[in-house]
């Protein structure tokens, strides 16, 4: 399978992701623990069905330590018993912020609430932005149809 866009070869898009990527090193910097953080942006390229953004994230986790148990059961993580309820509680920002269609309205009080007992307000910045993040390179893969299977754990870490 070939993407119908090379975005590193064309001059264009190269010069606006050399910013994206940028901003991507910026938001893993923020104060949301790292696993916390793999672990939303697997869920928000599910959701939106983005190949490669979950085979970099699956990588990535299991790199950091992360077990095969939690990383199969993210997609059902309500049923799930191997999750904190911290990482519960953004694992429903990460869904309403991705689903804000369906949410009509985006993340509902309720879920904001959650992830405010479990959060300050820079960890609140930090999911706010992560899920804003992953939802927009998730739709820069999914349209132009980026392949997925070759990701090298660090690949993007320059």
């Amino acid at each position: 399978m070939d993407a119908r866009l090379n975005y590193f070869a064309n001059p264009a898009a190269g010069k606006a992701l050399k910013h994206v990527m940028s901003a991507g090193k910026a938001i893993k910097e923020l104060p949301v623990d790292a696993a916390t953080q793999e672990l939303v942006a697997l869920r928000v390229s599910q959701i939106n069905g983005c190949a490669v953004c979950t085979d970099m994230h699956t990588k990535e986790a299991a790199a950091a330590g992360e077990s095969s148990v939690r990383l199969h059961l993210v997609s059902a993580w309500r049923e799930a018993t191997v999750f904190s309820e911290a990482e519960r509680a953004a694992l429903a920002f990460a869904e309403e912020g991705t689903r804000t269609a369906d949410a009509g309205g985006g993340v509902s009080d309720e879920v904001w609430a959650g992830a405010a007992k479990h959060y300050d307000e820079e960890q609140l910045a930090g999911l706010v932005l992560l899920v804003s993040f992953m939802n927009m390179v998730n739709r820069l893969n999914v349209i132009t149809q980026q392949p997925a299977g070759d990701y090298e754990v660090g690949q993007f870490s320059h």
